[in-house]
């Protein structure tokens, strides 16, 4: 593999990649002020689009997900294509107000890393490959998704993958602040919205009736006793809780959102299991809990000598980083588990991702798109080994 880095970076402009940097921070700060909350991100889809058009690439097209793709000719189109990809949606509402700053060093600003970064990254590949007039061996599919987070269930990575899957042969996931990090498998995810009712009433009149609030609560404590396997990783969150009218009414209805992941399908399985059996043993004849399925997100991997991994892992040692293998949940998840070998990588580090106060580092941007074009290159060379073997 490291042959293919090394005629990678020979390809490539290394002096130029300065001000492409700057373009990419400058793309990042821009698409940080366009919201895109999951669902809604049709505006900076439109944006991505445009990009596109001004790249004079081929078979622009938006989705009815408001997913964005494009296509750069390469030199054989009989091979397997190359898919890149960043999610445009943020965790943030329509209300969130999109504050941003900067100085010498670093952006800020909700959404700026995760994943306004990425796009960025993404968008700043194509002028890097057409202002050093590379033309890449294979056909290169960039595709701006939607629906990567919360309750977005991969939606957008799942339709665009459908759409592709019968012209590539491997995937190069973007996300801004993972720089240093390779992301070789996806984890398994299922998510739970828990909904508890009651017939409610008065808080003098009626005290004694069961509150859906006092009975979710006392759930979500037993929930939170559950001691879930350290080996594989198995995790649990209780990340919402809602319901209730008002201060003085016994709440008739209430709900919590409940993340369950594992690095294993078997370990997820045996967690949900144990968790419905909490659920079960709480309800009563006056307090019934109902159980629906909001989100599930499929595991899968490839081996960490894969050579799209040790590509990746070439790429970040030729700007002197050693690289950090990692499993998570990204779009990434959807080729995996289909058995397509894909890899997500980073742009720059930050910090306080879905936080207001989230921010970016402007200084490795630099490096961080040396090391994703010595990807790109190298992983569409007409020779590297596309199978998950």
């Amino acid at each position: 593999m490291k042959i293919l880095i090394e005629q990678a970076n020979r390809r490539l402009d290394v002096h130029r990649l300065a001000q492409h940097a700057v373009q990419v921070v400058d793309l990042a700060a821009t698409l940080q002020q366009i919201a895109a909350p999951t669902f809604h991100e049709q505006q900076r889809a439109a944006y991505v689009e445009r990009q596109f058009q001004q790249a004079g690439l081929a078979d622009i097209m938006t989705d009815g997900t408001y997913n964005v793709y494009a296509r750069m000719p390469g030199r054989d189109p009989r091979l397997p294509a190359l898919m890149i990809t960043a999610h445009t949606d943020t965790v943030f509402g329509p209300d969130v107000e999109l504050t941003h700053g900067r100085d010498a060093t670093t952006l800020y600003g909700p959404g700026i890393g995760d994943n306004c970064m990425g796009v960025a990254g993404m968008l700043g590949a194509i002028a890097v490959l057409q202002n050093s007039a590379i033309t890449p061996d294979r056909d290169l599919w960039f595709v701006a998704t939607t629906c990567e987070e919360g309750l977005g269930n991969l939606r957008g990575m799942r339709a665009a993958f459908e759409r592709l899957k019968d012209r590539i042969g491997a995937v190069i996931n973007i996300e801004g602040l993972a720089f240093g990090h390779i992301y070789h498998a996806g984890i398994a995810v299922k998510r739970l919205h828990i909904t508890v009712r009651t017939s409610g009433g008065h808080s003098w009149l009626h005290f004694g009736r069961p509150s859906a609030i006092h009975v979710l609560m006392q759930l979500g404590a037993r929930i939170a006793e559950v001691r879930p396997p350290q080996q594989p990783r198995t995790t649990y969150n209780i990340g919402l809780i809602d319901g209730g009218v008002s201060i003085n009414t016994i709440a008739a209805s209430a709900s919590m959102w409940l993340d369950l992941r594992s690095e294993d399908t078997t370990a997820l399985q045996a967690l949900e299991r144990e968790v419905r059996q909490v659920i079960r043993s709480s309800e009563t004849s006056d307090a019934a809990l109902d159980v629906e399925v909001v989100g599930e997100r499929p595991a899968g991997s490839i081996s960490p000598d894969h050579p799209l991994v040790r590509m990746a892992v070439d790429a970040l040692e030729t700007v002197g980083i050693k690289a950090i293998l990692e499993t998570g949940s990204t779009d990434g998840n959807i080729p995996l588990a289909a058995g397509y070998p894909a890899v997500t990588v980073g742009i720059t580090r930050g910090g306080n991702a879905h936080r207001l106060d989230e921010f970016a580092e402007i200084g490795p941007v630099e490096p961080g798109m040396q090391q994703l074009m010595t990807l790109i290159l190298a992983a569409s060379h007409a020779d590297a080994v596309w199978t998950t073997d």
